[in-house]
């Protein structure tokens, strides 16, 4: 699990939750731009020793294990290395930067490696970005990536389900990105439903 600097902490936050809680175990790695977004955001500071941001994070989930926060300049950590990589990976939020990284093959970090590796290994990689308006070298992004098996859940909620807070926005997007994951979830009102 990943955290970029895009807007839209929230959706990576809870995220975390509805994952640690359904017993996953998660390695989280927050880029520098992504950590000053999600004090600024959220209020929880996840910078100094990952030891600390770890304490933070499990503190602001409600957990004492299941997470574990990794520098991003460590490449040392088992999904930067091919014969180790996890299951799946989410970058959520996802800036237009490391999404550009990421497409073009750009491994300066723990996150942009660990998106190299499941895509040479074929494992699942969700990337969630939040931009708006998009523009064309996005746009472009966006689908080298999802011709390379990556799967793009731009942060759109819907309103078919009646959102009456925005917990039930951020809901929306956050189930959508369990559904691609395989995760069973009841976190919206699904179409057909209502």
């Amino acid at each position: 699990m990943a955290m970029t600097g895009a807007s839209g902490s929230i959706y990576g936050l809870r995220l975390m939750e509805e994952l640690v809680r359904r017993g996953f175990l998660l390695t989280v790695c927050v880029s520098e731009s992504g950590r000053l977004v999600c004090k600024d955001e959220t209020g929880l500071d996840l910078s100094g020793e990952p030891s600390v941001a770890t304490s933070r994070l499990q503190k602001h989930l409600g957990v004492k294990l299941g997470v574990e926060v990794v520098a991003s300049d460590n490449l040392f950590v088992s999904s930067a290395s091919g014969s180790a990589a996890p299951a799946a990976m989410v970058v959520a939020p996802c800036s237009m930067g490391s999404l550009a990284r990421i497409a073009c093959g750009v491994s300066a970090n723990l996150i942009e490696r660990s998106a190299d590796v499941m895509l040479k290994e074929h494992r699942p990689l969700l990337l969630v970005p939040r931009e708006t308006p998009l523009s064309e070298i996005h746009l472009e992004n966006m689908l080298k990536l999802a011709r390379m098996g990556a799967r793009i859940i731009p942060a759109m909620p819907g309103f078919y389900h009646k959102p009456e807070s925005i917990d039930d926005l951020v809901n929306f997007v956050v189930g959508k990105v369990l559904d691609q994951l395989g995760v069973p979830n009841d976190l919206f009102t699904r179409w057909g439903d209502r």
